[in-house]
């Protein structure tokens, strides 16, 4: 798809949505995850954002992101750049960063830092099932503070998206309580995901909600269905997420990021931009419908 057809494409699927959102007032950052459309060029990719009304970003500055680790000094100012001139923010750099004793972690955090991101998503931790997890957890309390540390030094917050499945650090939420309890939400946060606490806490997600609550740094957005036994990413109001939670969320006093991810249409390549264009403008007027927005 070259330039003309883009923007076409974006004119044609999003004025309406962006005059819609920001003539609403709003104090939670309305952001959306960009691995989707990660192949675009910084300022297509820009144009389309602010287009579709959001905020920001959660770029992906990763292993396999738009923008890998070994590049960000070079390219995370370009594409910094780029949102900044349609007036948006990375409000979350989606990273694989999960320690602050690799140099080239650090490196990130720097850069980041001085270009005024304030929050990253971490790298996800796993758990060895053939060890006791109560021992991996206190093997985790020192690499947390030695990342809350560095955090504090370059005013940044760490988000933890919780995810579902048999291993991972934060599929069952109350591992995350005791990990996080000791550190100020300012530098270590939880990044709430509807899709996986649901996948995880079936009918007792909202007391682990009600736990994370004071920690939830941010809240992820999306669906999912049983299909087979297994998670099905699906359209926002066609699974079985609690579509009266985000508002509720907000109604609590949270001024955290609002996270959209639409991760349901594959493959993830530029030849599939108009169909991702057309499902994030779906979901994200579903998504405002939830939160009153509209």
């Amino acid at each position: 798809m070259n330039r003309r057809q883009f923007l076409t494409t974006t004119a044609l699927a999003a004025p309406l949505l962006a005059a819609e959102t920001r003539g609403k007032k709003r104090r939670n950052p309305y952001c959306v995850f960009t691995k989707p459309l990660q192949m675009l060029s910084y300022d297509d990719l820009a144009d389309l954002i602010a287009e579709l009304g959001f905020d920001g970003i959660e770029g992906t500055i990763r292993p396999g992101g738009q923008i890998t680790p070994e590049q960000v000094p070079d390219e995370l100012p370009k594409m910094m750049a780029s949102l900044k001139k349609r007036g948006l923010e990375m409000t979350i750099m989606a990273s694989g960063i999960n320690n602050a004793d690799d140099k080239l972690n650090i490196q990130q955090l720097q850069v980041a830092a001085q270009l005024g991101i304030k929050r990253y998503r971490m790298g996800y931790h796993k758990y060895d099932l053939k060890k006791p997890v109560l021992n991996q957890m206190n093997e985790l309390r020192p690499v947390l503070r030695n990342l809350v540390a560095l955090n504090k030094e370059l005013g940044l917050q760490a988000i933890y998206q919780n995810h579902s499945g048999s291993n991972y650090v934060g599929a069952p939420l109350w591992d995350l309580h005791e990990l996080f309890k000791a550190h100020d939400p300012a530098h270590l946060a939880v990044g709430f995901d509807m899709s996986h606490v649901t996948a995880e806490g079936t009918r007792a997600w909202p007391l682990h909600a009600n736990l994370l609550r004071p920690r939830i740094g941010a809240l992820y957005v999306k669906d999912f269905r049983w299909t087979k036994n297994k998670r099905d990413n699906c359209p926002l109001a066609e699974g079985i997420v609690d579509r009266k939670y985000p508002a509720q969320l907000i109604a609590s006093g949270y001024t955290g990021p609002i996270n959209l991810h639409v991760e349901y249409l594959k493959p993830f390549n530029k030849e599939n931009v108009p169909n991702q264009i057309a499902a994030i403008k779906r979901d994200s007027a579903t998504l405002k419908q939830w939160l009153g927005w509209s």
